[in-house]
């Protein structure tokens, strides 16, 4: 696997961003989907990386910088093709790396409340990651829940 940052234009990349807003939509109210479509990730506070396997896309990530200290994981994606494989343990590993590279002193996320989020959850709480309140702008939501840790 190779971690790859990524301008957004490849038809690879706009297929699993698709797939990924669709998902959320499959699984939680309109109000409370927080997925970042194409435009939005490419906003400068976002960087958006793809992990590859030769020429076949596995999965994305993207980190978010809310201040100096604090940064955001959004679009933590795995291709449905490519689950179980350790592609997004991969892909958290270099976002927190990253995220410490770049001196912040913390880092939070937001996911769904939903069963079908369980995996995800599971895989915060194995890098440390615990339950908080909203940051950012979030506000309280029974359909998210907040996750951050200390780096």
């Amino acid at each position: 696997m190779e971690i790859k940052k990524d301008d957004l234009s490849s038809p690879a990349i706009i297929s699993l961003i698709g797939e990924h807003v669709q998902s959320m939509h499959e699984h939680s109210p309109p109000e409370s989907i927080h997925a970042l479509d194409l435009q939005a990730l490419k906003k400068p506070e976002i960087t958006f990386w793809g992990v590859w396997e030769n020429d076949e896309l596995l999965g994305c990530g993207a980190l978010k910088q809310l201040d100096e200290l604090h940064g955001e994981i959004k679009s933590m994606r795995t291709s449905s093709a490519h689950l179980r494989k350790g592609v997004a343990r991969a892909m958290l590993a270099y976002i927190m790396d990253e995220a410490k590279q770049r001196g912040y002193q913390r880092l939070s996320l937001e996911t769904g409340s939903m069963e079908a989020f369980e995996p995800a959850r599971q895989l915060y709480v194995s890098f440390g990651f615990e339950e908080c309140g909203p940051f950012g702008d979030y506000q309280e939501d029974v359909n998210s829940v907040f996750m951050t840790k200390a780096l």
